[in-house]
């Protein structure tokens, strides 16, 4: 018989195969938390594709996760900036800043995300910084 052989694929390291496969990758990586594994697949493909807001808001969770909570809320306002109605951004830009305990300018964009969302994670995280207001 004269079959041929079956290949393998081809090696492809994180953030090589272009934006898409850098996506995938680092969104697998900080499922489990890696962090600095998904900065790494991250950097590169964004060097590559600056605007490509999928990627940014990765980036913005991997910062989350490593409390880099500056560098957190720079990538996140200006990813709610450019849209308005993305509630994860609004949201996570809201734990950002209530992380830091800027509890006043976490409010609205927390209740602006559970608004749009209706979600009872966001509903919860509206009561928890409203009590950490209240006097008393």
């Amino acid at each position: 018989m004269d079959e041929e052989q079956l290949q393998a694929p081809p090696i492809v390291f994180p953030g090589q195969a272009g934006p898409e496969s850098a996506y995938r990758t680092a969104h697998d990586l900080l499922v489990r938390r890696a962090a600095v594994e998904a900065l790494e697949v991250l950097e590169p493909a964004l060097a590559e594709d600056p605007g490509n807001t999928g990627l940014r808001a990765l980036r913005a969770w991997a910062y989350l996760i490593r409390v880099q909570l500056k560098k957190a809320e720079d990538e996140l306002r200006g990813l709610v900036e450019e849209t308005p109605d993305d509630v994860w951004a609004r949201h996570a830009l809201g734990r950002a800043l209530e992380r830091q305990s800027r509890l006043e300018e976490a409010l609205p964009h927390l209740r602006l995300a559970f608004a749009m969302s209706g979600d009872l994670e966001h509903e919860l995280a509206v009561l928890r910084v409203e009590r950490q207001l209240m006097p008393g």
